[in-house]
């Protein structure tokens, strides 16, 4: 049985525009848009209606860096799928794209498969994987062929973490070479991780133990020099690179550099960079290690670069490598020994509330918000226009958004599965009221009504960008 959902009276922005309009929506996807008070839209009839009056209304958010239930340093990622996904969804954000984990010595497929099981019928918001390469050979690379035809269309590697993620410049250039030939799109953790576990090691061996030392040994220089080197790899192999969790002016330079050239170069940052800076690390009693992630966050001073980028399109992306992992039991494993804090913060409920306060602050304006937020990373990630904006045949995935509302952000009343917030008391302007994913209501008058199992795994096409 037909189901049709009427949002009436809000301002509907996407990355393209601007407009007053009712949207109704009909078994799932957007049927159509009609500006108010226009014939069309007087005449529709709807089993239920949104009032949107004096609110956005936008399309739900993609966060395309997320690590559900990742093992990382003994421990696991605190948020579940399901967790996770609910706070997502609490957020604003109704797509996540997550990464499958090879295991060395292992398949893709294995270290895929794994993942399908993890996030099975627990999701609230859709779902779509890329797939981390800790062990490139002539077996893995033929697997990507494959992955790309099912709807993984995307590969990270890492310059960094020697021993668990780390692929040499060799490995990394022939991944490439077949993200070349096969319409994938190479992610890159790009930090000398060579150069930084010299420098960890003679930081602990000084006794500089405390977690701000986290940040002092992860250079920006090492991230600006490891960027460079993967843009040229990526030159001689003639790919398209897409370079995560950019922190650091000198990195943003390098992309600058490159996208200036006319290169298929891309770059993200998150919230934490935007928001956060050395200052967190250095918080006492070991407080700083609910701020060590990797890249480190850094100097304030880098922010303005950070904004810069994503307003000259230099960054194109804001994720949050939402990677959680609560203080009590597992930050603390790092206590007297700083390389031993699992990396990770979360955030994937407070990335949209963030980028509008940006907006709030002048760093953006509203359609940049929903471009970075929502509308690119589909594209980028090749969901678009499933994902990412409100149009006739889209999913109805809507936030209905109360621009007006102030909140604090809190531990106390967040919904991911993790002990802190990383902007704990921090004020914003700006709240989520109303959140439909695939148009269910899965967010209403800030009650959860969604379910588990409710979000479907999302085969995605290749980086559309590229086309």
């Amino acid at each position: 049985m037909s189901t049709r959902t009427l949002i009436r009276g809000g301002l509907v922005v996407t990355a393209a525009e601007e407009l007053h309009a009712d949207v109704l929506i009909e078994d799932g996807r957007i049927a159509a848009l009609a500006a108010r008070g226009t014939e069309a839209a007087a005449a529709w009839t709807a089993d239920r209606v949104i009032d949107a009056s004096e609110k956005y209304v936008v399309p739900g958010g993609v966060d395309a860096h997320t690590h559900m239930e990742l093992p990382f340093g003994g421990t696991f990622a605190s948020d579940s799928f399901e967790t996770g996904t609910r706070a997502a969804a609490w957020g604003g954000t109704t797509t996540i794209v997550d990464f499958a984990v090879q295991t060395v010595g292992r398949s893709l497929r294995s270290g895929l498969d794994a993942w399908y099981a993890k996030a099975d019928g627990k999701c609230a918001i859709d779902y779509a994987f890329h797939m981390i390469l800790s062990d490139v050979n002539d077996r893995t690379l033929k697997e990507m062929d494959l992955l790309v035809e099912e709807g993984i269309t995307s590969f990270k590697l890492f310059m960094a973490y020697p021993g668990v993620f780390y692929s040499d410049d060799g490995q990394i250039l022939r991944a490439m070479q077949r993200s070349a030939g096969n319409g994938g799109l190479i992610m890159m953790h790009a930090e000398n991780g060579i150069a930084i576990d010299v420098l960890v090691e003679q930081a602990l061996q000084r006794g500089e133990t405390d977690p701000r030392h986290h940040g002092e040994v992860r250079k920006v220089l090492l991230e600006a020099e490891a960027t460079h080197r993967a843009i040229q790899l990526a030159r001689v192999a003639g790919a398209p690179l897409y370079v995560v969790h950019v922190s650091a002016e000198e990195a943003v330079a390098e992309l600058a550099a490159a996208r200036d050239k006319g290169l298929p170069v891309f770059g993200e940052t998150c919230p934490q960079y935007l928001f956060l800076s050395t200052d967190n690390l250095a918080e006492p009693d070991f407080e700083g290690a609910k701020y060590v992630c990797s890249t480190p966050l850094r100097p304030r001073e880098h922010q303005a670069a950070l904004w810069r980028g994503l307003r000259t399109n230099d960054l194109q992306v804001v994720s949050t490598d939402h990677c959680p992992f609560c203080f009590t039991g597992q930050k603390e494993l790092g206590r007297g020994d700083f390389s031993k804090i699992p990396n990770g913060l979360p955030g994937v409920e407070n990335r949209m509330d963030l980028l509008h306060q940006a907006v709030v602050d002048g760093h953006i304006s509203r359609r940049r918000w929903i471009e970075i937020a929502c509308a690119t990373p589909a594209r980028m990630f090749g969901l678009y226009p499933k994902k990412g904006t409100i149009a006739p045949g889209a999913d109805a995935d809507v936030v209905v958004y109360d621009p007006a509302a102030t909140q604090t952000i809190s531990a106390g009343t967040h919904h991911m599965n993790v002990d802190y917030s990383a902007y704990e008391g921090r004020q914003v302007t700006g709240r989520v009221e109303t959140v439909l994913s695939r148009g269910e209501v899965v967010i209403e008058g800030r009650e959860f009504t969604g379910r588990a199992g409710h979000g479907v795994y999302t085969p995605r096409a290749t980086c559309q960008y590229l086309d």
